[in-house]
């Protein structure tokens, strides 16, 4: 029997780490059920353990490096 995993929704400027309250940019589904949330800083701290307990993970740090957008014309 196959189990199929809904997709997760993005993560959104409302969606805040469970560790600091920064926002969030890595969502861990946990195998024994349940969600993590962490800021890049904290992902990247505790990485190792959390590919150890995850049963998905949701990265989206590439937001982070993105380019700003351009500042209006000031006229």
């Amino acid at each position: 029997m196959t189990t199929a995993v809904a997709p997760s929704a993005p993560l959104t400027a409302a969606d805040r780490c469970d560790r600091c309250g920064a926002q969030a940019y890595l969502r861990v589904e946990l195998q024994t059920g349940g969600e993590l949330l962490f800021c890049a800083h904290h992902a990247r701290e505790h990485g190792d353990k959390l590919k150890e307990i995850a049963a998905n993970v949701v990265d989206e740090t590439h937001k982070l490096t993105g380019t700003p957008a351009a500042a209006p014309d000031e006229r």
